[in-house]
């Protein structure tokens, strides 16, 4: 009796058995998938329709009270500008920093205090270089923000688009803050690390780290001639390159003082941006020269600040602890 030979190939029967289940596994994997891309979209499509249903409700609402705001100064483009460029903002600071500047002095309320970085200092503040920090914030405002206003003006209505009755569209907005952003990181981190050079940091911006833990007021307590090349300039670039409608200029202006007021702030507050980058360059001198912190990691000089806790608690706090307790700082060895 002959034994037959296992050729180690499958037969037919068994190729054709792995064809069919071959065949219902793909049969099955298109029903899931499709299904899901069904779902899927449909999804997206119901949550785009809903957010195009608020951008539609929220643009209406923007364009009726520009149209509002233009009526009421009669078009005239200088007032328009003035109220947009300059009042906005400075109501953004003042407030924001008015709420600060009391946390600072009275060390109440505790929900603000309680999240102070460097534990120990402006504990409260020292009421007269307070004074000596607003009173030089006001100078840099007054004579130095507001007349480079004048030549910019030229420049926004030479563009012809800037006081134009219709709103810019929210993407169109978003891509503008963007490309500010951008901007201002650039011309910062440069401007920032020039006035780092020896000789201009001993003549000018010595005056700017007389605060090793600053205050939100502190951001534009500059020697003038910083405060042209490092706050403001910066700032402004972005709007006269692109053309910007004066609404959006108020908006960035605004975000810009705000946050900048943040970084310098001392507090680590919840839900907001961290200041922890910055208050490092305070603490430092020679670390995170930028807004972002890209340029700084390009060229290094974010070392030290990545080796330490700070660049731990470096994040937005999404919780009610401070972060100085959840992540504290290594305790200093006894000499």
């Amino acid at each position: 009796m002959k034994m037959k030979r296992d050729s180690g190939y499958p037969t037919m029967a068994a190729h054709q058995d792995q064809e069919e289940k071959l065949w219902v596994a793909v049969k099955m994997s298109a029903i899931v998938l499709g299904s899901a891309l069904l779902i899927f979209t449909a999804l997206m499509n119901s949550v785009s329709w809903y957010v195009q249903k608020i951008w539609d409700t929220s643009g209406y609402f923007w364009q009726t009270t520009w149209l509002k705001l233009y009526d009421l100064f009669e078009g005239r483009e200088w007032s328009l500008f003035l109220f947009g460029a300059a009042l906005v903002p400075s109501l953004a600071f003042w407030c924001f920093n008015g709420i600060l500047m009391v946390a600072d002095v009275t060390g109440k309320p505790t929900f603000i205090t309680r999240y102070r970085i460097q534990l120990g200092k402006n504990d409260p503040v020292d009421t007269q270089k307070l004074r000596q920090a607003i009173h030089t914030a006001l100078f840099n405002q007054f004579f130095i923000s507001f007349p480079m206003l004048v030549p910019m003006f030229y420049v926004m209505k030479w563009w012809g688009n800037t006081f134009s009755k219709e709103l810019p569209t929210f993407q169109w907005f978003l891509m503008e803050l963007s490309i500010f952003t951008l901007i201002e990181e650039i011309l910062f981190y440069y401007s920032h690390r020039l006035v780092h050079l020896p000789l201009l940091y001993k003549h000018i911006h010595k005056k700017h780290h007389e605060w090793t833990a600053p205050i939100g007021v502190v951001s534009i307590y500059a020697h003038p001639l910083e405060h042209i090349l490092s706050n403001t300039l910066p700032v402004m670039t972005g709007p006269m390159l692109m053309g910007s409608h004066v609404a959006v200029i108020a908006a960035w202006f605004s975000l810009a003082l705000v946050t900048t007021s943040i970084s310098h702030c001392g507090y680590h507050l919840p839900f907001l941006p961290s200041p922890e980058f910055h208050d490092f360059h305070h603490l430092k001198f020679n670390q995170c020269y930028g807004v972002l912190g890209v340029l700084d990691y390009l060229h290094g000089t974010d070392d030290v600040f990545r080796q330490s806790k700070a660049y731990e608690r470096h994040r937005v706090l999404l919780s009610l602890t401070p972060l100085s307790k959840s992540i504290p700082d290594i305790p200093k060895k006894a000499e």
